[in-house]
């Protein structure tokens, strides 16, 4: 069987509603960053359903005994923010996976060439092979952030179809590079937006998601 690149745009009234918060310019920073923190909330809560291992128990409840599920506390998962803009997403996602380790990996485009470099690494030199990876990256854009990140990971022992990407805004050439890469991958985006500009920036995506959210 071929496998496919799966890419989840949930139909949530809440994803929709704070897509269009942080589209809009005239949000101010504070409110873009509310607006980045929720979509990573709730764009995370999609992509953990049905992928974050569990176990079957008997808890006592106050009147009597019944069967329970619970996250399986011995199975690891890492969120990995690219820095900087992942940041924003980070808060919300913390939410729903509270025990989960962080690694900060720091990437930066030219651009010019709009090609990427590393700056900071804080990956382990090797992750457990059952570990679930979480990505962080607002915008996939050209792809070339993206490509490198899962370069990164799975060279450090992470399965491709344990890792979710959240995005808030993709665009076709990095699906197309993942895709042809990466097929196990689900991605889990807002929006999938037309293309790019000139200059590399989804249109009409909505703008540099690092700038407005630290505003600088």
């Amino acid at each position: 069987m071929t496998l496919q690149l799966r890419v989840y745009v949930p139909e949530h009234p809440l994803i929709k509603h704070w897509l269009a918060v942080a589209r809009d310019t005239n949000t101010p920073s504070v409110l873009f960053k509310s607006a980045m923190t929720e979509l990573g909330r709730w764009l995370t809560y999609e992509a953990t359903r049905n992928w974050l291992p569990t176990m079957d128990t008997v808890v006592q409840t106050p009147l009597s005994e019944c069967s329970a599920t619970f996250v399986n506390p011995e199975m690891p998962v890492g969120v990995v923010p690219i820095l900087r803009a992942g940041l924003v997403l980070l808060d919300g996602v913390q939410n729903i996976l509270p025990v989960a380790s962080i690694y900060h990996l720091g990437l930066s485009r030219n651009e010019t060439t709009l090609e990427a470099s590393c700056y900071l690494n804080k990956l382990p030199d090797r992750f457990n092979p059952q570990t679930r990876i979480v990505i962080l990256e607002p915008m996939l854009a050209t792809g070339g952030s993206i490509m490198m990140a899962m370069k990164e990971i799975i060279s450090r022992g992470v399965q491709p179809n344990l890792i979710r990407i959240v995005s808030v805004v993709a665009a076709p050439p990095a699906l197309r590079q993942l895709s042809e890469n990466y097929a196990e991958l689900e991605i889990y985006t807002a929006i999938i937006d037309e293309g790019l500009n000139s200059k590399g920036y989804i249109v009409p995506g909505l703008g540099d998601a690092g700038d407005r959210a630290f505003g600088t």
